[in-house]
């Protein structure tokens, strides 16, 4: 059993930056972030793949928002930037055991463990 733990969530106004953390407590072969807005379902943001060192985005944070990690200490990051207050959500952090494909990467099929979430709120 995998644990995550995020941080580094907040408040920030509209244009800003925030970057979030997460930590694995063990070994993962990829890892994700999705957002949780109210009133919709959650939605894939990002993944970082550690063999080749693989990202894929959504094309709604593409440009603003970058993936990075260290795979020797089971860490990701979100860095967050030019932040738009569409981009309000609570952010989670996903682990995969398993290899997946970059498609089912993007999806939520593709993470064995999920963190607890972080709130994200951007005001305008």
């Amino acid at each position: 059993q995998v644990q995550l733990v995020e941080s580094g969530g907040g408040l920030v106004q509209a244009g800003g930056s925030l970057r979030l953390s997460c930590a694995a407590s063990g070994r993962t072969f990829s890892m994700g972030w999705f957002r949780q807005a109210p009133g919709k379902e959650r939605e894939f943001v990002a993944a970082i793949r550690w063999s080749g060192g693989f990202t894929s985005y959504a094309d709604s944070v593409k440009g603003r928002f970058t993936i990075s990690g260290d795979n020797a200490k089971n860490t990701v990051y979100l860095q967050m930037n030019s932040l738009k207050p569409e981009d309000t959500a609570v952010y989670y952090c996903a682990a995969a055991w398993g290899i997946y494909s970059a498609v089912v990467l993007t999806t939520e099929k593709g993470y064995d463990y999920w963190g607890q979430g972080t709130q994200v709120t951007v005001s305008s």
